[in-house]
């Protein structure tokens, strides 16, 4: 069976530096920095008083109030995002098939505040069990594909994806493989995460993985800085319109990069960290390479997963240097990460919108509040440090990493006919 060639033709962002495509896309270029004291709630109390939160976002200036209330957040980004790649695609103007136009969307944890305010409510009672009838369909993961597919008619294949960190990237890579086997011409695919909650931040804390910068949360992401603390939380969504080739050239729509590769793998190591030398990091970028028909060597930037934690840095360097050996020195590194903080189930979606806008612009974003050197990592390495660098890029690949060991990466090459 002959394979179809699949490419991307929409994207759609909304993150704690941008919330559209190119407000994110220049917010990267500039090195701006996501993280800002919680305003969601009073977090003096917390040991993470900060985080990425979204910036200037009102969901009534996209739905109207009866609709938004049947929502989480985690919802209501996931649809503007889609909102925005569906009419970047342009998809929508012209003659498609509604039953061959799929949605495969993730999140990593879903209707954290529904959950909170309503068993909170409940706790404050006298025990009755009073909820709000939206409590499990607005709690539910599965939902945003759901409520993608029937604002829009799309009646292709239809549900979600979860692997913690690494749901955006495994949604990309199910929506890349359904449309190359021929099951869909076109799939809306990412991930979205609201999880700048009480429960988020105490959660993270409690397992001890998340910056406790308080002084100086503009620089507490720093991946690959000797001082490097641990993650910053982030919400938002990121989405990407993937297509068969042919349709999307029948249309005349316009294609920012093509999709040639997607590897998975597990660590089978610990429930939380990595294992010390990557193996997972490795055989996941080895399958992807694998899955793409490469060799190390087009490769010609890496998003890494870039957490700002102590051992995950390490590790995935470590994972780096094994796969692509000499080539590694003549690689961009940069962890966008930086700049957006840890968007859990929708990091892998904005990570590879990154990806596919270096590859699309020959521009590398930068790992930004680098500072200290970290004798651990090879000094070789180009880590893309501070600025943004301009070159050539016509391969990129991207990782992510989740709790339980769940790693995923995507691979996307610059489109040439």
């Amino acid at each position: 069976m002959e394979l179809s060639r699949v490419v991307i033709t929409g994207m759609g962002a909304l993150t704690p530096i941008g919330n559209t495509l190119q407000d994110y896309w220049q917010g990267l270029l500039a090195g701006v920095s996501g993280a800002a004291p919680i305003t969601r709630f009073d977090a003096s109390k917390f040991k993470t008083r900060f985080a990425c939160e979204l910036k200037d976002f009102d969901i009534h200036n996209f739905l109207d109030r009866k609709e938004a209330r049947k929502m989480d957040p985690f919802a209501h980004y996931a649809v503007v995002a889609a909102d925005e790649a569906i009419k970047d695609s342009g998809l929508l103007d012209s003659t498609y098939d509604q039953d061959r136009i799929g949605v495969i969307f993730g999140s990593g944890i879903g209707g954290l505040f529904t959950f909170q305010d309503e068993v909170t409510s409940f706790n404050k009672g006298d025990g009755t069990p009073r909820f709000n009838p939206f409590f499990i369909p607005k709690m539910i993961i599965d939902i945003v594909p759901g409520h993608i597919s029937i604002k829009h008619g799309f009646r292709g294949p239809n549900f979600s994806v979860v692997s913690a960190c690494a749901t955006g990237t495994n949604a990309i890579i199910d929506a890349f493989n359904y449309i190359r086997l021929g099951m869909a011409d076109a799939i809306v695919t990412g991930g979205s995460e609201a999880a700048v909650t009480a429960a988020g931040i105490g959660g993270f804390n409690a397992c001890k993985a998340m910056s406790e910068r308080n002084d100086d949360p503009a620089s507490a992401s720093r991946p690959y800085d000797k001082n490097r603390d641990g993650f910053v939380l982030g919400e938002g969504a990121g989405c990407l319109i993937l297509e068969r080739l042919d349709h999307a050239l029948a249309r005349g729509a316009k294609i920012y990069a093509e999709v040639i590769g997607g590897g998975m793998s597990g660590d089978a190591h610990h429930i939380t960290d990595p294992h010390p030398e990557g193996l997972g990091a490795l055989n996941v970028m080895r399958n992807a390479l694998r899955d793409a028909g490469i060799s190390p060597t087009e490769i010609d930037y890496v998003n890494t997963h870039g957490t700002s934690t102590p051992k995950g840095d390490i590790a995935e360097t470590k994972a780096v240097q094994n796969v692509f050996g000499d080539h590694a020195y003549n690689l961009n590194i940069s962890s966008t990460k930086s700049m957006t903080g840890h968007l859990l189930g929708a990091a892998g979606a904005i990570e590879a919108i990154a990806s596919v806008m270096a590859v699309k612009h020959d521009i590398i974003p930068p790992t930004i509040n680098h500072s200290t050197v970290d004798e651990e990592l090879d000094p070789r390495l180009n880590f893309t440090f501070n600025k943004a660098q301009s070159r050539i890029v016509n391969v990129a690949l991207s990782n992510t990493f989740g709790f339980g060991g769940h790693n995923a990466s995507i691979i996307v090459r610059k489109f040439k006919g």
